[in-house]
């Protein structure tokens, strides 16, 4: 049914006491269960370029692809293993990478192939279903909500989201609820223009929409450092509910969409996620020892730097791990090369792995929920071959 502008309005003026009712908003999910571990999934949005945030500057081919994105040690980037070498960005990960609590998993994916849309691709990353053929499975829901079941003791308090648009992740028929911070009301750059336009001929609704995008351009990830606050709220009440009876936690964080000046542009992203995981460090107190996060994205990006100093959509990426819970300091995976011969459609990073599989075998391991469960209930079609090891 569409709202009218009044039924808007009504939602803006309640920013200061509770978040409004808006698809724009970003959810923010939790699970309640009576085992002791904790798991957070935060879904990277807009294709996280893998090769820069873990950069494989150990690989000659990367600095034929890359001019000005990736930079390597010697740019400043932090190396981790004598092969990759972390963001300059993610600096204040580096204690928790030299304490075993960080890892990243490269050259992976979802089985999502060739079209490379964010829309799609989210989807097939938060459903988490594929079918024989790679195609992502019609249903609804998503694995963190088919999980619930198997862990015994789920009750009402299962999500806490605001908004229309919840996280296809824990949408299903497992209780759920979902919560945003106070007054995060978070517009996207097309959100704001098309509040503008809507309201351009009437003055008084005019003038509360732009209210409403002055707010939010403080906490989007892409116009500056006020977003590692919002990311910061986000993970500090996440830390919150999960010292008391939460066991999962699940967000996204945007501005990872880099075709353009990366080298300017992703630097605010990263920094938004590592204010989240320091929050969660921080907050989670000596529950963080209990803890798996998981940060993830639908796809990488091209391996060859475009013409405007930024990257295009592509296949293979990066998973982040951190937490107590983790074996960290390892970068883990196969890695395909970066001769054009290696590359997927000879573009891409080539996926060497699947991303679900090391989820899986996360959840299964801190949860207790047998492989077989996670292979045919979870994640449909999913082969979990043999464990990886990211947990302790």
């Amino acid at each position: 049914m569409a709202q009218s502008r009044r039924a808007f309005l009504s939602r803006v003026g309640a920013v200061g006491c509770s978040v409004a009712a808006s698809p724009l908003i970003t959810p923010v999910v939790f699970a309640t269960a009576p085992m002791d571990a904790r798991l957070v999934v935060i879904i990277l949005r807009g294709a996280l370029d893998g090769l820069d945030a873990v950069q494989p500057y150990g690989d000659p081919a990367l600095a034929r692809w890359r001019k000005t994105v990736s930079v390597g040690p010697a740019g400043g980037a932090h190396d981790l293993d004598g092969y990759f070498a972390l963001h300059p960005s993610l600096a204040g990960l580096m204690p928790l990478w030299r304490a075993g609590e960080l890892g990243f998993v490269h050259a992976v994916s979802t089985p999502y192939r060739n079209k490379r849309s964010h829309f799609d691709g989210q989807d097939f990353l938060e459903n988490g279903g594929a079918s024989p053929d790679g195609a992502l499975t019609q249903a609804e829901d998503g694995w963190l909500n088919r999980l619930l079941p198997l862990m015994g003791g789920v009750t009402e308090k299962t999500a806490f989201s605001v908004g229309r648009e919840r996280l296809r992740l824990v949408s299903g028929q497992a209780p759920h609820s979902s919560w945003s911070p106070d007054a995060d009301l978070e517009l996207s750059a097309q959100g704001r223009l098309l509040l503008g336009e809507i309201y351009k001929n009437d003055p008084l609704f005019h003038r509360a929409a732009q209210r409403a995008a002055d707010i939010s351009e403080g906490m989007d990830g892409a116009m500056g450092p006020a977003a590692a606050g919002r990311a910061k709220a986000l993970a500090e009440f996440a830390a919150d509910r999960l010292n008391r009876d939460t066991r999962i936690a699940a967000f996204s964080l945007g501005g990872f969409d880099t075709h353009r000046n990366q080298k300017n542009t992703l630097p605010r992203a990263l920094g938004e996620l590592q204010a989240a995981i320091l929050a969660l460090r921080d907050g989670l107190g000596d529950n963080w020892g209990k803890t798996a996060v998981l940060a993830m994205t639908e796809f990488g990006r091209t391996v060859a730097e475009n013409g405007s100093g930024g990257s295009d959509h592509g296949t293979g990426g990066v998973m982040i791990t951190a937490g107590g819970a983790v074996r960290g300091g390892r970068v883990l995976g196969r890695w395909p090369g970066l001769e054009e011969a290696d590359l997927f459609e000879r573009r891409d990073l080539m996926p060497t792995d699947d991303v679900r599989r090391y989820a899986a075998h996360v959840m299964s391991g801190l949860f207790g929920v047998a492989g077989s469960d996670m292979g045919a209930r979870v994640f449909p079609g999913l082969d979990m071959g043999d464990d990886p090891g990211i947990l302790l």
